[in-house]
C-alpha cells in the first residue's frame, strides 16, 4: 500500500488505495499489529497505559469504545485514532503505522 490510507467503516478494507484502507497495518514504534473496529470511536479518556495494558483484548477495550456509525477505531499498544473519512496516513505525523505487507 502506498500511500497508506485510514478510513471510516464505509471504506472497504484490503490493499490500500485512494478508495480503500489498508487492513495489515503495523506500528514501527511498538511493533504491534494495528487493530481496527468498525462503527466505534475511542473515548476521550483513553491514554497510553490503557492501550498498553489492554491490547488486543477486545473485552477490555470495550470499556472505552463508543458506538459511532460510520467511524472506525484503530489502535496498537502505543497509539490510537478514530477516523470517519478516508485519510492519508502521511497527514497523521505522530502515528508510526505502516503497511505490514499483503
Amino acid at each position: 500500500c502506498c500511500p497508506v490510507y485510514l478510513g471510516g467503516s464505509s471504506s472497504p478494507c484490503g490493499i490500500g488505495t485512494n478508495i480503500s484502507t489498508c487492513d495489515q497495518l503495523r506500528c514501527t514504534a511498538c511493533d504491534f499489529r494495528v487493530s481496527l473496529y468498525n462503527d466505534y470511536k475511542w473515548d476521550q479518556s483513553c491514554d497510553y497505559l490503557f492501550f498498553r495494558n489492554n491490547m488486543p483484548d477486545l473485552n477490555k477495550l470495550r470499556a472505552k469504545m463508543i458506538r459511532k456509525k460510520g467511524s472506525r477505531a484503530y489502535a496498537c499498544q502505543c497509539s490510537w485514532r478514530a477516523v470517519d473519512e478516508l485519510t492519508d496516513l502521511q497527514t497523521e505525523q505522530q502515528l508510526r503505522w505502516v503497511c505490514g505487507k499483503h
